[in-house]
């Protein structure tokens, strides 16, 4: 009955007109910048992040929530029809639903990932109601050694889902940390990092990093990709048959949809999962079980049923983690954070008791967002394929200004542009470098946080260090994290990781 009358409260706050509408913006400005290649969640909400702040906090989380699928939807648009993934999580449906496009299949391939995504929406968040009051009161008997643990256990999470190399995740990780120390010391009112400028004085802004290494790194890496090289499949080339959807599909797409929700919404739980290590696993299952494997990379609709459940059923319940434990999963989750943060709001489990209009009314407009998003997507397919025809030298110059515009918009500080120019510099350097931006942006997150919990824990302790081990729930989360960082070290294990992030 609590939980009834907490939806209800939900959707009371999710369906007044304002968030409704600003759902809808989310999701429409989440599906336009999905469509168009290049540009996945991340980025779109690192980008517009800028735009919220004169919004309240839940309207505004609502809207990037809102993006959040609207870019994930329209990523698998654009992995379909250009084999070009929108984002990390759409590269399994890029293997078999392009396949299934050059056989003149892809509108069954767009309704499958369509009516998946929204079944494995519908149940992630039906699961985020049910676990996250639960999870929240275990968490409200977190001290802060189990906290500070906690965020080790995150960051090791972080590294070891990375793709590519281990040494550069962790290396991606301490200069996140790193970069999170810049400013001036709360408590001693030292100065850290700040080189003597005054901009820095009080830390890096959040905003910026994120926008640089998302944002501006993505635009400068789109701009090598010529026009010519991208094969599209527009209404010109091949009418699309949405409708057609036989017996057989369906007998092959359910049980595939059931098993990629069910392993989505367990990883993505995981901290360092997300929606990225579901799709992938989900297509190695359907691979395994498969009576013929042979049917996987030349259009089998199992392999666009399955990870596209996965990854929108991953993507819900990772906010699991991060709205009762303020430990954010993935790059995004991240990014929500500060978006909170921004809002003077701190992820927690208080903030079921302090804000539960906000917690609530998010997790209802997951489901109304869903359900925008297919109507958006199914009926308009036709034109967000023409989306595709726009050239990318016409774009890049807008959304470079609004990134501008967004950052400057902070604090009125041309400083900050430059800063994130030189982020997204960074980004581009990365990328060739073959080092993931997101461990670097969770440790950001993390580290402030970090140095705190471990500054009141041993405050508390009165200096003393062994308060991380003599407490159970902390010393139990630290051995996880030793055993993760073992587990890495294994050549077997170091072996099925590459596989796994080579599949494609």
């Amino acid at each position: 009955m609590e939980l009834l009358s907490n939806l209800a409260l939900g959707f009371s706050v999710a369906l007044t007109v304002k968030n409704v509408l600003y759902c809808f913006i989310g999701t429409l400005i989440g599906t336009l910048v999905g469509v168009l290649p290049g540009l996945g969640p991340v980025a779109t909400i690192a980008l517009l992040l800028p735009l919220t702040y004169s919004l309240e906090p839940t309207t505004a989380l609502i809207m990037l929530a809102g993006i959040y699928y609207g870019a994930q939807y329209g990523g698998s648009t654009t992995a379909i029809l250009v084999n070009l993934p929108g984002e990390t999580s759409s590269v399994v449906t890029a293997i078999d639903g392009y396949q299934m496009a050059r056989r003149g299949r892809a509108g069954t391939a767009l309704l499958t990932a369509a009516l998946g995504s929204f079944f494995a929406g519908t149940v992630g968040t039906l699961l985020i109601a049910a676990f996250a009051p639960p999870l929240a009161t275990l968490a409200l008997t977190f001290g802060p050694a189990e906290y500070f643990a906690l965020m080790v256990v995150g960051l090791i999470a972080a590294v070891v889902m990375a793709r590519g190399s281990i040494v550069k995740a962790i290396a991606m990780v301490i200069l996140g940390l790193l970069l999170g120390l810049v400013g001036t010391d709360v408590q001693s009112g030292t100065e850290r990092f700040t080189l003597n400028i005054p901009e820095l004085m009080d830390g890096i802004d959040f905003v910026v990093v994120a926008m640089g290494l998302f944002g501006i790194a993505e635009i400068i890496n789109n701009l090598e990709t010529r026009e010519e090289e991208r094969e599209v499949f527009t209404e010109g080339k091949q009418k699309l048959k949405l409708w057609h959807f036989t017996r057989e599909d369906f007998r092959r797409a359910w049980p595939a949809t059931l098993r990629g929700t069910a392993l989505g919404s367990v990883l993505g739980i995981l901290p360092g999962g997300g929606a990225v290590l579901g799709s992938f696993a989900s297509y190695m299952l359907e691979k395994k079980i498969s009576p013929d494997p042979s049917r996987f990379g030349n259009g089998a609709i199992e392999g666009v049923a399955g990870p596209e459940s996965a990854n929108n059923a991953g993507a819900q319940t990772s906010f699991i983690p991060m709205l009762t434990l303020g430990l954010p999963a993935n790059a995004i989750m991240a990014i929500m954070v500060g978006a909170l943060t921004i809002h003077n709001i701190q992820p927690g489990p208080q903030i079921m008791s302090a804000n539960p209009a906000l917690f609530w009314g998010l997790i209802a407009s997951m489901w109304v967002g869903n359900l925008l998003l297919v109507i958006l997507n199914l009926p308009l397919i036709g034109l967000w394929v023409k989306l595709l025809s726009v050239k990318y030298r016409l774009l890049y110059p807008a959304i470079l200004a609004i990134c501008a515009i967004g950052v400057y918009s902070v604090s009125n500080s041309a400083f900050l542009v430059l800063m994130m120019a030189i982020f997204g510099v960074l980004g581009y350097a990365f990328s060739k470098l073959g080092c993931e931006p997101a461990p670097l942006l969770l440790g950001f997150v993390l580290g402030p946080m970090m140095e705190e919990y471990l500054r009141r824990a041993l405050t508390l302790s009165r200096g003393d260090p062994t308060v991380f081990v003599t407490r159970p729930l902390s010393a139990a989360l630290l051995a996880v994290a030793v055993l993760m960082l073992a587990a890495m070290m294994a050549p077997m294990w170091a072996r099925r990781r590459e596989e796994a992030f080579q599949e494609d």
